[in-house]
């Protein structure tokens, strides 16, 4: 009869609902391995972290500045790997921009210290694009909802803008532009652009320390106004490309008015 019929559907449904339980269950308990390796690597990373914090100290500029002077003609490699090492890491880069004003001055200062700061940063973006979104996110901590919030199909202005961010530190926009997917040239160039006034001001201020003659002293009051308006400049860059990508976004949904409109 109908009625049976109609009646014995709903009895089978849940059988065969039965039937893929065991597949799902056996889905999940499988063991993400990247997720696992990825973690463990986190955690051998916080915990050499720590062991550094308590165990290693850091040269003072006075010594770091005479043992570079020391190595003659190496001592611009040597200068170069530490900036490369310490730009790839939390620690701040001040230190080492302001001893290459006085080591090397305003002119070989700048020059070798972007070199070490950009090796440093492309450093840090690799890592994060080895260890994966999910684990550098969490080692962001604090700094992820900005990073995530601006890198997350950003470009060139959205690289900028963090960098030039005050108090806004380096390290959380390398291994974010990693992480979240920036493309590798654009994350290379805006990084050249948006360090190269900051690495000035900061060197500047160490040839001035070192050698404190009127020259350095403009060269210091005009890195920082570079700096002021190239963050404002790069700033209303960013956020106009922001709102150019949502309109246009938002465009194909108007564009289908029209059409719905002229069907009978």
């Amino acid at each position: 009869m109908p009625g049976h019929d109609d009646a014995s559907t709903p009895e089978r449904s849940p059988r065969s609902g039965d039937s893929r339980a065991p597949a799902a269950r056996s889905g999940r308990s499988r063991l993400d391995w990247s997720t696992i390796l990825r973690n463990i690597a986190l955690a051998l990373l916080l915990l050499a972290g720590v062991w550094a914090v308590f165990n290693v100290r850091l040269p003072s500029i006075d010594v770091l500045q005479s043992d570079i002077a020391a190595a003659g003609f190496w001592g611009f490699g040597v200068f170069i790997i530490i900036y490369a090492v310490v730009a790839a890491t939390p620690i701040p880069v001040t230190i080492m921009a302001t001893a290459g004003g006085l080591v090397f001055g305003l002119p070989f200062g700048t020059l070798l210290s972007m070199i070490g700061v950009v090796l440093g940063c492309w450093g840090g973006y690799w890592i994060a694009r080895a260890l994966g979104r999910d684990t550098v996110l969490r080692l962001l901590g604090s700094h992820a909802e900005s990073v995530e919030s601006r890198l997350t199909g950003g470009g060139f202005y959205a690289v900028c803008a963090l960098r030039l961010m005050p108090g806004f530190p380096y390290w959380p926009v390398n291994y974010g532009s990693g992480a979240l997917g920036v493309d590798n040239r654009t994350f290379l160039s805006a990084t050249l652009v948006s360090s190269l006034p900051g690495q000035l001001s900061l060197v500047a201020v160490g040839a001035f320390i070192g050698d404190p003659t009127v020259l350095n002293a403009i060269a210091v009051g005009i890195s920082w106004a570079l700096v002021i308006a190239l963050t404002i400049v790069t700033m209303r860059r960013w956020k106009s490309a922001r709102t150019s990508t949502e309109a246009d976004g938002d465009q194909p949904h108007d564009s289908q008015e029209p059409n719905d409109a002229q069907e009978p």
